[in-house]
């Protein structure tokens, strides 16, 4: 278990159904085996090349920079994942050279763990040599640590994001309302001086956010601290969070809820990634 005090702090103390706490408390149902449920529920390991990237779609390459993490989510789809052996991170200069020798490559993806995770000093290095690669035409960053530790946005790091060549796209990851908080806004806003495009990606969780009301609260509070709503995706079937799990009929469901209930584009996309697919395929 590995989580914040700040986000501990947004939880209802005494409650033990809090939305907060359920992603994050470790559970014996973790431990039983469910067909279908496995270690690597998106072909992670079939598209890893050597230097620790991940190339699964055209024109993008993803760095597990690393394992570390702020938090750890019980629904993580990478918690089974190798990072000893597969990260990029003792090896990042050769995988940015793999990037360079692949002129189709216009996208570099930080992903882990958690980039955030990263010194400041690692990751200024990192994006300077990332802009000297001449083919890329902006950098993405999958990170959930500024929701659970909004501190992380210091000013070095959005000074470093603002003098990057790249633009830059910041992926967060909120589930719930109750992680959108003034401080998670007032990080929010010192990224977008910065000139970085703000997007959110959740994941539908049974017993967390598989509500109508709660999803529509998420997406109009996103927006109101400058997020757009991007993804809402389908459980990932990694072992341990089965009990996570929203059946496909529920969820479309709850997005013909959202369609009614918001304007379009405050709708994220229901999608699911499938093992060898070449996109995300919508659900």
């Amino acid at each position: 278990m590995r989580v914040p005090r700040y986000f501990v702090g947004l939880m209802r103390p005494g409650d033990r159904n809090d939305p907060l706490l359920a992603q994050v408390l470790p559970l014996a149902v973790e431990q039983e085996t469910v067909p279908g449920y496995h270690d690597d529920p998106v072909g992670d390991l079939a598209a890893m090349t050597r230097h620790g990237m991940l190339q699964k779609y055209h024109g993008r390459a993803l760095m597990v920079t690393t394992g570390a993490c702020a938090v750890h989510c019980r629904y993580c789809f990478r918690r089974h994942f190798p990072y000893g052996e597969r990260s990029a991170l003792r090896q990042w200069r050769a995988a940015l050279a793999a990037v360079r020798d692949q002129p189709g490559i216009g996208e570099l993806i930080l992903s882990g763990g958690d980039p955030l995770s990263l010194s400041d000093a690692l990751l200024a290095t990192l994006l300077d040599e990332a802009g000297q690669i001449p083919q890329l035409r902006r950098l993405r960053i999958h990170t959930r640590v500024p929701v659970v530790l909004p501190s992380r946005v210091t000013s070095r790091l959005t000074r470093m994001l603002s003098e990057s060549r790249l633009p830059v796209v910041m992926v967060i990851h909120a589930n719930h309302p109750n992680e959108i908080t003034p401080e998670l806004n007032v990080a929010m806003q010192r990224l977008t001086t910065t000139g970085t495009k703000l997007l959110n990606q959740s994941v539908l969780l049974k017993s967390v956010n598989d509500s109508a009301d709660t999803l529509v609260t998420l997406s109009e509070s996103l927006f109101d601290i400058g997020v757009l709503p991007y993804y809402l995706h389908l459980l990932d079937a990694v072992a341990g969070a089965a009990h996570f799990d929203v059946p496909l009929k529920q969820a479309e469901q709850l997005l013909d809820e959202l369609r009614v209930g918001l304007p379009g584009y405050l709708v994220p996309r229901l999608v699911r990634e499938v093992s060898g697919q070449p996109y995300k395929v919508p659900a």
